[in-house]
């Protein structure tokens, strides 16, 4: 039987130019050979399966050869190249740190790099995994980094390079190794599968790039996985099949039937997908992905960044064509949705089938928008005034509200009908009571300015003929709409409190009168607990209307804060003073323990300068209780 060997050894890069898809790193490391400028520690880092050992090992294969050409290249001919090439070099050590990262194995190698090169001018050591060493083998290998003898160079390779410490890194020339574009993995899947005689679509080969994630390593596994699946002709089809990849028909259907606003049919596509043992997860993410591509087709300038076969690539063209970009950016953002909420969701299935019925949906709301954009015709109010509105120009003549004071119970409103004749003046009444006339004057038509001092005129006729009753401690504002030619004003003082001041006296039988009455009413709406706490204890009216309240524990005091501003309005309105204020505390063992609340503040704040009082009524402002 005859030994295979995989295709990331067999075409592994010998020369600098072999190597794929790190251009910039290899001109640097032949520019350095060439001018003799050579570090005496370099630090190879990037992702998996992109050439870093490689890179290291043509470095080192190269400096030493006896015979470089012009092009910077090992001749592979000399003494030097030929022990490289089969594997016995004395000149070059590869050392896995994985293994070998105790401080006794970087000790082991600091006495070796002392002897010189059998042959070559250098010895190389490449130490491969460097971030797996331990801290005490970093510090033993910091001094012959920073100065190792002047035949001695060390490479180092890692996957991780955040992991290595920082004196480290200082001592090293860092180079980053790039994610291989997707296009260099196609090229040289291309070239492996020719000289492999093996026939394979470039859609497929696209395929297997995507799913190697810029890793020229994984894409070769897998190409010899397929090859092994296949045979000798690789299709689409195998590639899809064998790598569990879903089909791009797949989501090129389910926009069809969005363009269509089919939502069983792409219910029934997504319940297809799922039978065929795909992740609901992976399908959303793909789906975003896949509009992303189709908005990427619809500007020439970014069809570059669509990186898939030619084959793929014309149906996304023709695909795009029929989308519109405001449907495809919606639709990203449902899927975008879709994706962040898919872990948390405890039915997953219907969080995608949901973003599916969203999406399919987009049509009809487009549809909804283009028919509520058509032209309104207004009623005719007389054969002069017949003209056709769009329905933003509808929506602009909304009704002017006029802001007055009324009762709570009381409530003004005239919507407008149809647009009055020219000759004909709306009455607004309050109580039966003429209270305003507005006259719309034909010709001319006025400006807005004068519009808007009309109105104000008609507010404060309104404002001076409804007068607050002064039986309430507080009231809300009402609006009155009367209607203005094609102009509005709106104000956005609504259901404010208007608090009238009213002082009365009262005596202590007053107050405890209307405080049981305010406690029976609470005993018959159920509420026992406050009704006991209103009652277990007698209120006391002080000086300045103030009413002390003893309560006997913390609980009956919480449930008093719930109500204190029902029970203060209440008190207020019956007894027709508005500077009735409520002191609680609690009172144990003949001790008084008061809570510090924003109006015990106040009053504290009110004993020290009396005119701050004054202040707060010129402000009409209130406290917090």
């Amino acid at each position: 039987m005859q030994d295979f060997i995989v295709s990331a050894r067999k075409y592994r890069p010998s020369t600098f130019n072999s190597v794929v898809g790190q251009e910039a790193i290899t001109s640097t490391l032949k520019n350095a050979i060439k001018n003799h400028h050579l570090a005496q520690a370099f630090l190879f880092c990037g992702p998996r399966g992109v050439g870093k050992t490689t890179c290291a090992r043509i470095l080192a294969k190269t400096i030493n050869c006896f015979n470089i050409g012009d092009n910077i290249e090992a001749c592979n001919t000399c003494e030097s190249c030929t022990s490289f090439n089969q594997n016995h070099s004395f000149n070059i050590h590869e050392l896995d740190a994985a293994s070998n990262n105790s401080v006794d194995d970087i000790r082991n190698l600091v006495d070796q790099v002392r002897f010189a090169p059998q042959v070559g001018k250098y010895s190389i050591y490449i130490i491969d995994e460097v971030h797996m060493l331990s801290q005490a083998a970093f510090n033993a290998f910091l001094k012959t980094l920073e100065e190792p003898p002047a035949h001695a160079i060390f490479i180092l390779a890692t996957t991780e390079k955040h992991k290595i410490i920082p004196t480290i890194l200082s001592r090293c020339q860092i180079f980053d190794f790039n994610r291989i574009k997707i296009e260099d993995i196609v090229g040289h899947l291309d070239y492996v599968a020719k000289s492999e005689n093996v026939e394979a679509e470039q859609d497929g080969l696209h395929v297997i790039a995507q799913k190697a994630d810029g890793a020229l390593r994984d894409a070769l596994s897998m190409f010899d996985q397929i090859v092994s699946f296949a045979g000798n002709k690789i299709t689409y089809d195998d590639v899809i099949k064998n790598l569990n990849v879903l089909d791009y028909n797949y989501y090129f259907r389910i926009t069809e039937q969005m363009l269509g606003n089919n939502i069983p049919g792409a219910l029934l596509t997504f319940d297809e997908i799922l039978q065929n043992g795909f992740d609901g997860h992976n399908f959303i993410n793909g789906l975003g992905s896949h509009f992303r591509n189709l908005l990427v087709c619809k500007d020439p300038s970014t069809l570059q960044l669509l990186e898939v076969g030619q084959n793929i690539k014309d149906q996304y063209r023709s695909q795009a064509q029929a989308c519109s970009t405001e449907m495809l950016l919606k639709s990203i953002d449902i899927a975008n949705r879709a994706d962040v909420q898919y872990r948390s969701s405890k039915n997953q299935r219907l969080q995608v089938e949901i973003a599916l019925m969203q999406m399919c949906s987009l049509g009809v709301s487009d549809w909804a928008e283009k028919k509520s954009s058509v032209v309104i015709k207004k009623p005719k109010a007389s054969p002069k005034e017949d003209k056709v509105e769009t329905k933003s120009e509808v929506e602009k003549q909304k009704p002017i509200e006029v802001v007055t004071t009324a009762e709570p119970t009381q409530t003004i409103e005239t919507k407008p009908e149809a647009k009055p004749k020219p000759t004909e003046e709306p009455n607004y009444q309050q109580d039966n009571e003429p209270q305003t006339t507005t006259a719309q004057a034909e010709e001319p038509t006025p400006s807005r300015e004068e519009e808007i001092e009309k109105y104000k005129e008609k507010e404060a006729k309104i404002k001076s003929t409804i007068q607050p009753n002064p039986s309430l401690t507080g009231y809300k504002k009402q609006t009155i709409s009367i209607h203005v030619g094609q102009e509005q004003a709106e104000t956005n003082e609504k259901n404010e409190e208007v608090r009238p001041t009213e002082v009365t006296d009262f005596t202590q039988e007053e107050l405890s009168t209307t405080w049981r009455e305010y406690a029976e009413e609470m005993k018959a709406q159920n509420k026992t607990s406050l009704f006991v706490t209103l009652t277990k204890n007698e209120p006391e009216l002080t000086e300045n209307y103030r009413i002390d309240l003893a309560l006997d524990n913390s609980a009956q005091e919480e449930v008093l804060t719930e109500e204190k501003t029902n029970l203060l309005e209440y008190l207020r309105v019956k007894l027709k003073n508005t500077e009735i204020t409520l002191n609680s505390f609690v009172q144990r063992n003949g001790k008084e323990y008061k809570t510090n609340t924003p109006r015990d503040r106040y009053i504290k704040l009110v004993e020290k300068n009396p005119n701050l009082d004054k202040l707060r009524q010129q402000l009409d402002l209130d406290i917090d209780y």
